[in-house]
């Protein structure tokens, strides 16, 4: 009975993910190290694809694993990359997975350049596997059943989110199988099948009828919404309208038959009967149409028995009247299922291959609100240090708390103890000393590396210019003047840093000349403190009046206003936030980022209670700081005025303002010295930025002059030699100039030019036979190798002196053949005279320029007949 219906997958295109991710990761980080890393992810992802969309898919949970890993990787990506046809554009195509196709015509397909496309399909083979999984299980135990009802549920969120994602996702009209309506169609028929399946658990394990009956009953209700959704429509293949008709009928049949059984526990036998034949009628219903669909035998068999016994009962016992259906109360329902949400990540082994990557527009929004960040905490910071400086120049102008301490006017005050035991601690002038000594060296060491940095770019940029000068318009690169500008600003950046470093650590050493004699005094032992502070005789009645002991308070509650301060301080500095997601999320969501909006906002959620705190500080301090001073005036009317009481209390006010200034040197020269160290750090960073751009334009400069090197070697040295008179006569032409010389050949060593091929000799017949035998005797005959002109021919044209002044492997003006001709014996050779030098006479067809063609004599002997003569035309 149990026919459960699961999706068709839908079919992808086989793409390439790795090269054009490859390109953009090129193209937009810099450092090789992060390409090759980044690349290394990309090309695991594009196998990743092929094994998710590239085979098919078996009805396990490892494919369905597959799938949903490729799916959270295309989660990670899509705010990483920006896909669209003029970034990163990869084409993903998909056919619809009900569209069977026709006969003269493929299946229907999708192709889009969006990623949010490829989400969806690949989400609905997710969901479609999950249900092909489910409908496998072997629903006899246990862990069938629970399998099933998990795969149905998250087949049915899955298909739920495309729904409502879908359009937003595409930007244009889907293929009918992730339409909104197939899917949403499709999503309640998994809900629907999944609570089928808890029936059936609910069956097997014997629960009470009561609620089964419920289960049952809610499972027909979805069956009933999803036929509706679809029955006047044609997305769905067509074996899916009867299913979903003759389910819902068996669902209530169900209902039926187990809420008659609880009829008859209550002893209500009339609606025993009554919804036993309501129940045999719909079980009637889907064996005479649905039969082909579901075999509902078993079914039918068991609830005609029910009833057959029901009847009998009632007609023989009980005369219960049997009521009419619609005079029956309806069944509840109860629903144990509900569509599983989508929520990345899917896989339980999901690893982010690009977890490392972040775009460069989050880059820069992060370095952005970082730099804001820092403003607002060191703004925050430096209003709470300067109110404490304020509150202790104002309590070391009173004496305070020294005046209402200084009872026998003739010991140290505990507050001076106190301050002199602190900075004692702290390592006293011999700490200020040392720090004072350190900065000098600190700011030589980062003037050095700056300067080394800048010597580089100038080196190069002078070497670069010259180069120019000297090339000029074949010197085809960037000037360095140009490439360099912004490390050269970035330089002048550092230089004024410095600079204000300088007068600041020029400030803390004249305050530091001002005080140190009162710092040197405080440093000493309670004994030589005590006699370097005059003695004076206060009234001592002083000590238990009110005014004193407001004082008292009122000091106290300052130093807890300062102790607050400083712990506050440190959790404005101990914050930290990741804007990253934040950033990477308004990507996404918006294709941009509104770096001030965001950042404003989350700041201010961030830091609004601490910078509230900081001004109810800062107020709390001033109304302080404001009683402190009317109760002290009080406190001086009160004491005795005499000149010895002044001067004590003059050198115990200095004495607490030495302490004050004490700690304020030593946090500035520590900060200092924190300063140059993080300096140097940077420093050396931008040091090996010079480095390495310089050292890449010096290979640059390299290739570049290499290559101008050989393009000038292939140049001609001299302009074209012009041509001898005789070399530009044509074939035919007149005779040359009398007067222009003609070279003399030469021997090339160690080359020897190969002699052509022998022509056939020439037939031999007995008129050139007796032309032989009437030859004079003496005459020499014409070299039998000596091409034959035929009738009509031009001679030879004159060779072309080269292009360019180099030396040929082989003589090439006229009167030389460039080649060896077959010998000729010297003896018989009339014309030898006034001829050149060579080891071989010319041939007859070569003549010297100017040279009349004579006709060569026979030679005594020789074989073969003298052919006839053609004079030139």
């Amino acid at each position: 009975m149990t026919n459960f219906i699961s999706v068709q997958l839908k079919k992808a295109s086989e793409v390439d993910l790795a090269k054009p991710l490859c390109k953009f990761i090129q193209q937009s980080y810099p450092g090789a190290e992060a390409q090759a890393e980044h690349c290394r992810a990309a090309e695991e992802l594009s196998r990743l694809r092929k094994s998710a969309l590239g085979r098919p898919l078996d009805k396990h949970e490892s494919a369905l694993e597959t799938l949903l890993r490729y799916y959270d990787q295309l989660c990670s990506i899509e705010p990483k990359f920006p896909f669209s046809e003029n970034q990163v554009c990869v084409t993903f195509t998909w056919k619809d997975a009900f569209d069977k196709g026709s006969l003269f015509g493929g299946s229907a397909k999708l192709a889009l350049a969006s990623l949010g496309y490829e989400k969806t399909c690949v989400l609905f083979n997710c969901g479609a596997l999950a249900s092909q999984i489910a409908a496998e299980q072997n629903l006899d135990n246990d862990e069938g059943l629970k399998a099933a009802a998990k795969h149905y549920q998250f087949a049915s969120g899955a298909f739920q989110h495309i729904k409502d994602t879908v359009l937003s996702a595409l930007n244009r009209e889907p293929t009918v199988d992730i339409s909104p309506d197939t899917v949403g169609t499709l999503s309640l028929i998994m809900l629907a099948q999944a609570q089928e399946v808890f029936f059936l658990k609910a069956t097997r394990d014997k629960m009470k009828d009561g609620i089964i009956a419920k289960l049952a009953n809610q499972a027909a209700d979805y069956y009933g919404d999803a036929y509706k959704q679809c029955q006047y429509k044609d997305t769905l293949p067509k074996e899916v309208f009867p299913v979903l008709a003759a389910k819902h009928c068996i669902m209530q049949a169900n209902a039926e038959y187990h809420q008659s059984i609880l009829a008859k526990q209550q002893k209500k036998f009339g609606e025993e009967i009554g919804r036993l034949q309501h129940a045999a009628d719909l079980v009637k219903t889907v064996a005479s149409r649905y039969d082909e669909y579901i075999n509902v035998k078993d079914l039918v068999d068991k609830i005609n028995r029910a009833l057959a016994a029901a009847k009998k009962d009632n007609d023989f016992i009980y005369h219960d009247r049997v009521p009419d259906l619609k005079d029956l109360e309806s069944i509840g329902k109860a629903s144990l299922v509900k569509s599983t949400p989508v929520v990345v990540p899917l896989s339980q082994k999901f690893t982010d291959l690009f977890e490392k990557m972040v775009p460069l527009q989050v880059q820069q929004s992060v370095s952005v609100y970082n730099q804001r960040k820092a403003d607002l905490v060191n703004r925050s910071i430096a209003q709470m240090r300067e109110a404490t400086n304020l509150a202790n120049g104002v309590l070391a102008s009173l004496n305070l708390p020294a005046a209402i301490e200084d009872v026998s006017g003739d010991t140290v005050p505990q507050s001076i103890l106190n301050k002199s035991k602190s900075v004692i601690e702290q390592g006293g002038i011999q700490t200020v000393d040392q720090l004072i000594k350190d900065l000098p060296e600190l700011l030589q060491r980062n003037k050095e590396i700056l300067d080394e940095s800048l010597r580089l770019l100038d080196e190069e940029e002078t070497t670069d210019n010259d180069l120019r000068t000297k090339f000029k318009e074949r010197w085809q690169r960037t000037p360095s003047n140009e490439l360099y500008k912004s490390l050269r600003a970035e330089g002048a950046n550092y230089h004024n840093i410095m600079n204000r470093a300088m007068q600041a650590d020029g400030q803390v050493k004249e305050r530091y000349q001002s005080h140190r004699d009162t710092i040197a005094l405080l440093c000493k032992p309670e004994a030589e403190l005590n006699a370097a502070i005059p003695s004076a005789n206060p009234a001592k009645t002083l000590q238990g009046n009110e005014v004193v002991n407001v004082l008292r308070t009122l000091l106290a509650n300052l130093d807890e206003v300062k102790k607050e301060r400083e712990q506050l301080e440190n959790d404005l500095k101990s914050v930290n936030f990741d804007m990253t997601s934040k950033f990477l999320t308004a990507l996404a969501q918006d294709g941009a980022i509104n770096e001030e909006a965001i950042s404003v906002t989350e700041l201010d959620r961030i830091y609004g209670s601490y910078t509230q705190k900081v001004q109810e500080s800062l107020k709390k301090q001033e109304e302080l700081l404001k009683n402190i001073q009317n109760a002290h005036q009080d406190f001086s009317k009160m004491k005795q005025s005499n000149n010895e009481s002044n001067l004590r209390e003059e050198v115990l006010k200095n004495l607490a303002i030495a302490n004050d200034n004490f700690v304020e040197l030593v946090a500035n020269l520590k900060e200092g010295t924190k300063f140059y160290n993080e300096l140097t750090e940077i420093l050396l960073k931008f040091q090996n930025k010079c480095s390495d751009i310089v050292f890449a334009r010096k290979t640059e400069r390299d290739e570049l002059l290499k290559d101008l090197q050989q393009s000038i070697a292939r140049e001609p040295s001299a302009p074209s030699i012009p041509l001898p008179t005789y070399q530009t006569t044509s074939a035919g032409g007149s005779k040359p100039a009398a007067s222009t010389p003609t070279p003399a050949p030469r021997t090339m060593v160690g080359t020897k030019p190969q002699p052509p091929a022998r022509p056939p000799p020439p037939v031999i017949s007995e008129t050139s036979s007796s032309s032989s035998a009437s030859a004079p005797a003496g005459a020499p005959a014409a070299p039998a190798a000596a091409p034959v002109p035929t009738p009509g021919a031009s001679a030879p044209a004159a060779s072309t002196a080269p292009s360019q002044a180099q030396g040929p492997p082989y003589p090439t003006y006229p009167g030389y053949p460039g080649y060896c001709q077959m010998p000729m014996p010297m003896g018989y050779n009339p014309y030898m005279y006034g001829q050149y030098n060579l080891p071989y006479a010319p041939s007859p067809m070569y003549q010297n320029p100017g040279q009349a063609p004579y006709p060569p004599p026979q030679q005594p002997g020789y074989p073969f007949v003298q052919q006839p003569y053609y004079p030139q035309q």
